[in-house]
């Protein structure tokens, strides 16, 4: 049996957190890292690899501006890239260095947040810049004035800070990095805050027969046993009295009637929908017309479908306009009141309020409460 192809930001064990990892496990699947965004997303589109994960947005510093550049593809790069599952994963930063004097006394060596050591040798410090922003108290307090280098990775960076044989650089990155590296800990968990949790995107390539005869764009169908896609349905749609699956067929119908005040199996299962799901689309608007982009945030309204994040980056149509990314619970292909679907279709939506819009996916919310 042919192995499905995973290609990843980062090393291997970056997506490894005391044991519990992201990525699918066993023998059908090959797992590739490489060291850039843009890598990933280029092998992708290439059809080299089945699935590429990337990182989207981190808790505490906010969306990765290089994963939202290759989303934007203004220059047309990528036309088949699709969003088609997401993961979590919590991030714990270490300071990572070679240690010129002992430990401090009187300091637990499993203390977090606070140096293990003396850092006076510390000249210069190399990490990604996710990271450098999801710890800038520590360097506040104990780094002040130190060097940073940006680089691709935090592997990267430890790779760095071990060849420099005067021990006075340093690096932030994960324990395990440190330990590949040959570095010492000078000080653990150095991140701003505890939960700090960072989304990736799973991305698969959007085959050129994904159109049926009439042009409607179909779902990519996913192999079974991922740990992001939609296998994992029936145990989110549990009954939370009962504990027993609810029935995903058929779908609810898009009119709910019953008797005033109460409640019928089509609105139970309205209600198990909510949440389930999450979608994205970008689209610029005419920058030049009064509440452009207030009116296509009606159109989402109006279908009652729940904004989840917006973002922006420059359009490069012209200077200080932008290319607004929104996401939003609901799917396009399991759509059983018709929302997402009334959206896509709606005139207005298309061709009167959103410009150059383009729909990147659906995926299962794997953070629905």
């Amino acid at each position: 049996m042919d192995s499905e192809t995973i290609q990843l930001e980062g090393t291997l064990k970056g997506f490894d957190v005391a044991g519990e990892s992201i990525l699918p496990s066993g023998d059908k699947w090959e797992l590739i890292p490489t060291t850039t965004i843009r890598e990933v997303v280029d092998e992708v589109q290439a059809s080299n690899v089945d699935f590429g994960v990337i990182p989207f947005e981190n808790s505490t510093h906010g969306t990765v501006s290089f994963t939202l550049d290759c989303l934007a593809d203004r220059a047309s790069t990528y036309p088949n890239i699709t969003i088609c599952g997401e993961a979590y994963l919590d991030v714990h930063h270490f300071l990572l260095g070679r240690r010129k004097s002992s430990l401090l006394p009187n300091v637990d060596q499993n203390a977090k947040g606070t140096p293990l050591t003396s850092l006076s040798h510390v000249k210069r410090v190399y990490s990604h810049p996710q990271a450098f922003g999801q710890t800038a108290k520590f360097f506040a307090t104990y780094l002040k004035g130190v060097e940073t280098i940006e680089v691709s990775s935090t592997s990267k960076a430890a790779e760095l800070a071990a060849a420099d044989a005067t021990g006075s650089s340093a690096a932030v990155a994960g324990e395990v990095a440190g330990e590949m590296a040959g570095l010492d800990v000078l000080a653990r968990c150095i991140e701003d805050r505890e939960d700090n949790t960072t989304r990736f995107f799973v991305l698969r390539r959007r085959p050129c027969s994904s159109r049926s005869d009439d042009g409607v764009e179909q779902e990519v169908q996913l192999p079974e046993g991922l740990p992001w896609t939609t296998d994992r349905v029936e145990s989110l749609l549990e009954s939370p009295t009962s504990g027993s699956p609810r029935s995903l067929s058929p779908r609810p119908s898009s009119s709910v009637s019953g008797s005033s005040g109460g409640r019928n199996d089509d609105t139970d299962k309205i209600d198990a929908y909510k949440g389930l799901y999450k979608s994205m689309v970008s689209f610029t608007v005419p920058h030049h017309t009064p509440g452009a982009l207030a009116d296509v945030l009606g159109c989402f309204k109006r279908r009652g479908l729940n904004l989840t994040s917006i973002n922006s980056l420059p359009s490069l149509i012209a200077p200080f306009q932008y290319l607004f990314f929104i996401e939003f619970e609901g799917n396009r292909w399991d759509d059983p009141e018709g929302r997402v679907s009334g959206l896509v279709g709606d005139v207005e939506w298309v061709e009167g309020v959103a410009e150059r819009w383009r729909w990147l996916g659906s995926w299962l919310n794997q953070r629905r409460r």
